[in-house]
């Protein structure tokens, strides 16, 4: 024991415990090889059902139901999510992927949890290999075999597809993670901040695959349904949104538990909320509930996971109300003008949002329950009550970073806030000089985030100015250094930052999107924002270089028309729309034409097009678009360095100085 490091008194303990419980170590360890088994047999399956998709094994239903023999292979290889079955299987083997690395991760630490979160995440794997085996196999047989399958539906024939729903399944399944080491802590009682520790991690990969998820779900969208939009609250859009809200809340209020030893039942119950609503998600894709472009149609799964989602709520509550005595908060709110009251306050608005978009993607079915018709709740519902909540949140996404744990002075907020505050009302003072304003909640908007950006810019501004003088070294080496040596902090700045940009881009080209639509002849214009849209299919030109043509590879048959976009008498850019049509699934579908910049898209669709080339087509300009695609690598890398690993030293450091207002232990 004194090799080991271990006090005394620590190994005392231990070899009592052992002593007392000579047989435990067993099943445990028993149970601990039990998961890499389940891991290793649900991969064998799954490497299975891939073998037979890319060998065109068409004896298989799943197999002939979503792929043909000339489909291309990376899309035989994202048929798996394509079908039911296959979804749940790579729900199955994601789990106990992620339940072997959680095993072997904690190894030699947490030893007391492991059994709990063992049998919680076994208990899940039970249930998702049981629905495979008994309720919807991917392994079912088909007699006699056909000779080509149907394919893949079109819609999903689209490079975002293969990235799409497996991120959202990682965040789905890695929530799993973080609620069994609270439903561990809870059982075993030891309610102090090491499991929290443990799982600060698996929470920020699933909300960032989740939040990256989203995203590549928005850009499939935009591209592939040919409405113009990118989000129009389809209840399996919100079904991915809610979690991801409340993880937010999660990761927000672990740090006020950490640092002040508060919000123990609330930190509780939010974990057990984000996975229930993981869970919610999948049973809604499932469950024919509701009418959705990314659902699975009728299903009879439905009534088997409401009822793991009622198991799981009802266990955790009982859990959290037998330890309420346990989990009382160790300090008090010293002032609600403190970094723990905002991210209180932000906690709130997270869940009200989330319940919100929650009560919008029940209301139909509780309506059709009660009155017998159901009424459909569209986007105006969600915008009106998601705006002012939105902008609530951006705003304090710039407070947080620069107010003080738990009191903060009027002269402290003063000196920290002085300047955002000014740069801000310059900032929207210009803004009036714009279009901005003509749409108040846009034009709020933008104001707060320059706010944000002051703040949070501010803090970089203020940190490198410090290393540079300090340490003599350049301003690049100087940023680099002070974000290596606290990277959890200036990691979660850089997300703020990106949350600001993303808000900007969903103002921009919700409130200023321009549209029109218009039937072409050869030759003929429409005018669409400022700009002049030409159908150019004027004479045609050879069959190879025809840019309005027909064309069949393989099982799709393409249309496609060129357009040309001026500006007065320059030319801006070129599109080229297509209709294409899949034969084997016996389905069209629209290839919008898109070109973006860094103030706007130009973005066009085909309606129909004829034999004489008259076309009907529908033209968008909508603007700041491509600022949602770089807030999402903004956020991406703000979160990997914020959960990267400090070397050694610098968590000494850093947990010894965490005492300054501003770090966190790491």
């Amino acid at each position: 024991l004194s090799l080991c490091g271990l006090p005394a008194q620590r190994g005392a303990r231990l070899r009592r415990s052992r002593s007392r419980t000579p047989g435990r170590r067993h099943w445990q360890q028993s149970a601990e090889r039990a998961v890499y088994s389940v891991c290793a047999l649900v991969s064998i399956a799954i490497g299975t059902m891939w073998i037979a998709l890319l060998g065109d094994h068409f004896q298989l239903r799943n197999v002939a139901d979503y792929s043909t023999r000339d489909m291309p292979s990376r899309f035989k290889f994202t048929a798996l999510w394509g079908s039911q079955a296959g979804s749940l299987l790579l729900w199955a083997w994601l789990l106990s992927v992620f339940a072997a690395i959680c095993v072997y991760q904690n190894r030699a630490r947490n030893r007391e949890l492991m059994p709990i979160v063992v049998a919680v995440l076994m208990g899940l794997a039970v249930f998702f290999t049981g629905v495979l085996t008994f309720l919807t196999s991917p392994f079912e047989i088909l007699s006699p075999t056909p000779g080509n399958g149907t394919g893949l539906n079109p819609l999903l024939r689209n490079p975002y597809m293969i990235i799409h729903p497996p991120l959202l399944y990682l965040g789905y399944v890695g929530l799993g993670v973080p609620f069994a080491f609270g439903m561990a802590a809870l059982v075993t009682g030891r309610l102090d901040t090491q499991w929290i520790v443990s799982i600060r991690r698996w929470t920020m990969f699933a909300w960032i695959c989740l939040a990256i998820g989203i995203l590549l779900g928005s850009r499939w969208a935009y591209e592939e349904l040919g409405w113009g939009g990118y989000w129009e609250w389809d209840p399996v859009e919100n079904a991915a949104l809610m979690p991801w809200l409340t993880a937010t809340a999660f990761l927000h209020s672990i740090m006020v538990q950490e640092r002040r030893g508060m919000l123990k039942v609330w930190n509780m119950s939010l974990v057990t909320l984000t996975f229930s609503l993981s869970l919610f998600g999948t049973f809604l894709t499932r469950s024919g509930l509701l009418q959705s472009v990314h659902a699975f149609g009728e299903s009879t799964l439905g009534p088997y996971f409401l009822a793991l989602i009622g198991v799981t709520v009802a266990g955790a509550v009982i859990l959290i109300i037998r330890r309420l005595d346990s989990l009382k908060t160790e300090n008090g709110l010293e002032s609600y003008i403190s970094r723990e009251g905002i991210f209180l306050f932000n906690n709130l608005l997270l869940v009200a949002l989330a319940a919100t978009v929650f009560w919008g993607t029940m209301y139909p079915v509780l309506s059709e329950a009660v009155n017998g018709h159901r009424i459909a709740v569209g986007p105006p519902y969600y915008n009106q009550v998601a705006t002012p909540i939105g902008i609530a949140l951006l705003i304090m996404t710039g407070i947080g970073p620069l107010i003080p744990w738990r009191k903060a002075s009027l002269s402290e907020l003063r000196r920290r806030f002085i300047v955002p505050l000014a740069v801000s009302a310059v900032g929207g003072l210009a803004l009036l000089l714009t279009p901005a304003w003509g749409n108040w909640p846009a034009g709020l908007t933008f104001t707060a985030a320059i706010f944000v950006f002051a703040c949070v810019g501010g803090e970089f501004w203020r940190g490198t100015a410090t290393r540079h003088r300090l340490g003599s070294v350049s301003w690049p080496g100087a940023l680099v250094d002070m974000v290596a040596r606290n990277r959890r902090r200036y990691g979660g700045y850089l997300v703020h930052l990106g949350i600001s940009v993303l808000f900007v881009g969903l103002a921009g080209s919700s409130a200023f999107s321009s549209d029109a639509d218009a039937t072409l002849k050869p030759g003929q214009s429409m005018q669409i924002a400022g700009y002049r849209v030409v159908n150019e299919c004027i004479v045609p030109p050879p069959a190879v270089n025809d840019p309005c043509w027909r064309r069949r590879e393989g099982d799709v048959a393409s249309i496609a028309m060129q357009l040309g976009v001026f500006s007065g008498k320059d030319r801006v850019a070129t599109l080229v729309p297509k209709k294409n049509f899949y034969f084997s699934a016996n389905q069209p579908s629209t290839e919008a034409a898109i070109d973006s910049g860094p103030t706007r898209d130009l973005y066009a669709i085909i309606r129909t097009i004829d034999t004489n080339r008259v076309a009907a087509v529908s033209v968008f300009v909508n603007p700041l678009v491509m600022w949602l695609w770089i807030a999402g690598l903004m956020i991406l890398g703000g979160t990997s360095v914020a959960a990267w690993p400090a070397r050694r030293r610098e968590r000494v450091r850093v947990t010894e100085t965490a005492s300054d207002g501003d770090s966190l232990p790491t």
